[in-house]
């Protein structure tokens, strides 16, 4: 069987392999990624590492800034003595420290995005997605001023921008306005996204600014925290618990899943390639199932792989707000991003599943926050 290492060793060189041309142009220069101890920093960071390890080009300098509000993971201690990175400890919210030094690529990806946690920390979210993003913003025009230029800016948004879409919009396109309430539970995380878009687009024509928007739907995979409360993580930990898998609705909303590393090749593109001021779809387009599928297939591959006997049982979240404003349909077009970054997801679904679980089987445990 295989190990957690192997699924990461071979994800990373799949991920180092189809960004020849994006880290080829990274060579040599600074990166900062803001939030890089969360979900998408897991292969964010450790990309560029595995980049440098080629020793094909001039390396790419990775500075991290992060306020570790959920914990430092041991993936992160493991590369404290890279030459290549850097570890901060800030918090977005507040002003960036005065020795930041310059960089020429910048990601935000500091906000909480599970339902679960931004429910709970509503302001904090809202902060992160605004206040935090202006900061950068303002930074990355400083260094506009300050040296020759900054290559690119990404803010990472999300697929809930779109809310719950019409049925004539879904699939849905980047030219959809979307269907959102202002003032519901999932508000403070969706509405706050979608100001930090007008931001990051105003910023970029007044300003002449390389900034760059992803809109992620649905990523899966290695460096989701088995604790993270979305619904993959917790069908993995009722399955590697020898639990029955709980599964918190009727099982009839839809989603497609797109695994991580073809996510973070489509990040990456959009950060060296993506035009100014534009925001990408990045996901997958197919197949989009339904929770009651996808639970359906973690029982499958669980038993082949574990000897897994537990069933699906459907109960009532004690969360009154747990399914309110819950999209019923979650599905991108991605025609914008094949078009114009070369991006083309490859990961079938039951793969990433499988490597999904082999991951979360060695790592079992994190900080529930």
């Amino acid at each position: 069987m295989k190990t957690a290492a192997d699924v990461v060793s071979a994800d990373l060189d799949f991920i180092t392999r189809s960004l020849e041309y994006e880290f080829s142009q990274m060579a040599g220069k600074r990166l900062l990624i803001v939030g890089g101890g969360g979900f998408l920093g897991y292969y964010l960071v450790q990309s560029a590492l595995a980049w440098n390890r080629r020793g094909k080009t001039a390396p790419i300098t990775v500075v991290v800034f992060d306020n570790w509000a959920r914990g430092v993971p041991s993936w992160i201690e493991r590369l404290r003595s890279s030459s290549f990175l850097t570890l901060r400890t800030h918090d977005v919210t507040q002003r960036l420290p005065a020795d930041i030094g310059a960089f020429d690529y910048i990601i935000h990806a500091a906000s909480i995005a599970s339902p679960i946690f931004y429910r709970q920390f509503p302001i904090e979210t809202m902060d992160a997605n605004v206040n935090g993003l202006r900061h950068l913003l303002e930074f990355a025009l400083q260094l506009k001023y300050s040296q020759r230029s900054i290559d690119g800016f990404l803010f990472y948004s999300t697929s809930e921008i779109y809310g719950d879409p019409t049925p004539e919009n879904v699939p849905t396109a980047e030219s959809y306005r979307g269907n959102v309430s202002c003032t519901g539970p999932r508000a403070c995380y969706d509405e706050s996204k979608r100001y930090g878009e007008t931001l990051c687009v105003n910023f970029a024509q007044q300003h002449g600014l390389p900034i760059k928007i992803a809109r992620p739907f649905n990523n899966y995979g290695p460096g989701l925290k088995i604790t993270d409360r979305r619904v993959l993580p917790d069908y993995a930990r009722d399955v590697l618990a020898g639990k029955d898998i709980n599964m918190l609705s009727d099982g009839s909303p839809t989603r497609t899943f797109c695994y991580i590393s073809d996510a973070i090749i489509g990040y990456y593109k959009i950060l060296v390639r993506g035009r100014p001021g534009e925001a990408y779809n990045i996901g997958t387009p197919e197949p989009e199932i339904s929770m009651l599928e996808l639970a359906e297939r973690i029982v499958a591959l669980s038993r082949s792989i574990f000897g897994y006997t537990g069933r699906i049982v459907r109960q009532v979240s004690n969360d009154a707000n747990y399914l309110v404003d819950n999209p019923n349909r979650r599905c991108p077009i991605i025609d914008k991003a094949r078009h114009e970054l070369d991006y083309n997801p490859k990961i079938e679904l039951d793969d990433g599943l499988q490597r999904s679980l082999l991951w979360y089987s060695e790592n079992r445990t994190a900080e529930d926050r």
